[in-house]
């Protein structure tokens, strides 16, 4: 097994998920990275996880070590689609009738933030109108406030989360604003999850 450490300190999102890409080509059964921020953590571990991979890891100072051993137990990878064609078949059908919702600022239209703001709540509350065809919302830059301790718009975030909506956060957006650890919803990602969001949904609502 591969056990030598994959340095990934210092590179900017998403740098030490395409590294870790690029890595795992090789069918490694345990891998080690090094890292020096919690969104490269957060971002790092669910691509693993999601890979089939157990993590855990250990901080020093400002660098983690995370450690990925692979589950014996767990599925592999799209094997459903490799030898079910029909089945990957409907599982394109169903992203096709997905909306991600693609929100870039901390509030709705030009012209008076506060009216904005109110506009964003109110997006926010008629957005489950789009029932099961609401699939992601993904927020970059401003939007990313939204999803933070305080903001009027955090509950209504929250309600969408737990009625099945997959929400991202951008983390490198997160650090720009020193709001990482202030993130109440979602989960923190990067810019790999970001495009791949737009990509495979049927439709994109961006604000």
């Amino acid at each position: 097994m591969s056990k030598d450490i994959l340095d990934c300190r210092g590179l900017a999102c998403p740098g030490p998920v395409l590294r870790c890409i690029e890595r795992l080509k090789s069918n490694p059964g345990e891998l080690r990275v090094r890292v020096d921020n919690p969104a490269a953590v957060e971002n790092v571990t669910r691509l693993l996880t999601g890979k089939g991979f157990a993590v855990t890891n250990a901080k020093a100072g400002d660098v983690w070590t995370l450690t990925a051993v692979r589950d014996a137990s767990a599925p592999a990878e799209d094997a459903g689609a490799a030898c079910c064609p029909a089945g990957a078949a409907a599982v394109n059908a169903a992203l096709n009738e997905r909306t991600t919702v693609f929100i870039t600022t901390e509030t709705l239209g030009h012209g008076d933030d506060s009216l904005g703001g109110k506009l964003m709540l109110n997006f926010l509350t008629t957005l489950p109108e789009l029932g099961s065809r609401l699939w992601r919302i993904v927020l970059v830059n401003g939007g990313v406030k939204l999803a933070c301790e305080g903001h009027p718009c955090l509950e209504k975030l929250q309600d969408l989360a737990k009625s099945g909506v997959s929400v991202l956060v951008c983390g490198t957006c997160l650090g720009f604003f020193g709001l990482l650890e202030k993130k109440m919803v979602g989960e923190t990602t990067n810019m790999l999850d970001v495009v791949t969001s737009l990509d495979v949904a049927g439709k994109v609502i961006k604000i």
